[in-house]
């Protein structure tokens, strides 16, 4: 018994070793390489298999260097305005949002996650909340804001966030919904795109409701408001 005790103690003690060495290596070599791929991309690959869909995957990397200033400033403006100012964290919002679920009771759920926690879960985790995901999110998001900074945080997620069925990053957004480059996209488109990124699956950018016509105005609204982004 204290011999199988010890070699499953072990496995773990290993196990640990491994895992953060090796999530230490990825966010490293993620800092000069491009994510191939992220987890929730092969989940809804494999969601799009198992339910008898068209498998699709469109992904179109492009380096912020190259992207519309519009896209930046868009996703900022409607995600998280303290982007450029906070360490990984939004602390004030995190408070707001605990509050309001708080008086809620679990029927409407209000996230704070900034565009830092969202990355570090999108390139690194699963979609699916749990206290073990949360956590290896904080550890994640320490990790990327130390190592790669603020202006690949942003350049990462713009490319590998789901912005539709099977369409993920700005590029493909665009290309797919205005026929055209990232670079070109408009004020007004940008805001669109980032209007849906609640819920991809469920909006559509080109053709946008009432509701996601009165989110693309308040978000050109703030983008005026923050003004030109200084990394």
């Amino acid at each position: 018994m204290k011999k199988t005790l010890l070699r499953v103690l072990t496995f773990f003690k290993y196990f640990i070793i491994i895992y953060f060495a090796s999530s230490i290596f990825f966010v490293i070599l993620y800092k000069y390489v491009n994510p191939p791929v992220t987890p929730l991309m092969l989940i809804r690959l494999g969601e799009q298999s198992f339910g008898g869909e068209t498998v699709k995957l469109n992904k179109r990397w492009m380096s912020m260097d190259k992207m519309s200033s519009n896209l930046p400033l868009a996703v900022i403006a409607s995600e998280d305005n303290l982007f450029l100012e906070h360490s990984g964290f939004d602390f004030e919002s995190i408070e707001k949002a605990r509050e309001f679920n708080a008086r809620k009771q679990g029927k409407k759920m209000r996230g704070a996650s900034t565009i830092s926690q969202q990355t570090a879960k999108n390139v690194f985790l699963w979609p699916q909340r749990s206290w073990v995901r949360k956590g290896l999110e904080v550890y994640f998001t320490v990790l990327i804001e130390f190592v790669w900074g603020k202006k690949r945080i942003l350049e990462i997620y713009l490319n590998v966030i789901e912005t539709g069925k099977g369409i993920y990053g700005a590029e493909a957004a665009s290309l797919a919904y205005f026929g055209k480059s990232a670079s070109k996209v408009s004020r007004g488109e940008a805001a669109l795109i980032a209007a849906v990124l609640p819920n991809p699956l469920k909006w559509n950018p080109s053709s946008p409701t009432p509701y996601i016509r009165g989110r693309q105005q308040w978000i050109l609204w703030n983008m005026n408001n923050i003004g030109p982004l200084s990394y």
